[in-house]
């Protein structure tokens, strides 16, 4: 990939757009993703370990 052409006219979008979209796409997958990881802790009993997980959803969540 060249670094000093643009790369969007592969995709039809900026850099700036896809990098903000596919950007987006990963926190909110990433929160879907620790919801899974909150139960399993719950459910294993281990409290400390499901705040963490609530804590870093809380951040992919922003």
């Amino acid at each position: 990939m060249a670094s000093t052409q643009e790369t969007g006219h592969a995709t039809g979008t900026k850099d700036k757009d896809y990098n903000l979209i596919w950007f987006t796409e990963q926190c909110l997958s990433n929160a879907l993703r620790l919801e899974e990881y909150i139960q399993d802790a719950e459910r294993d009993g281990d409290n400390e370990l499901a705040d963490f997980f609530r804590r870093a959803q809380a951040e992919s969540r922003k």
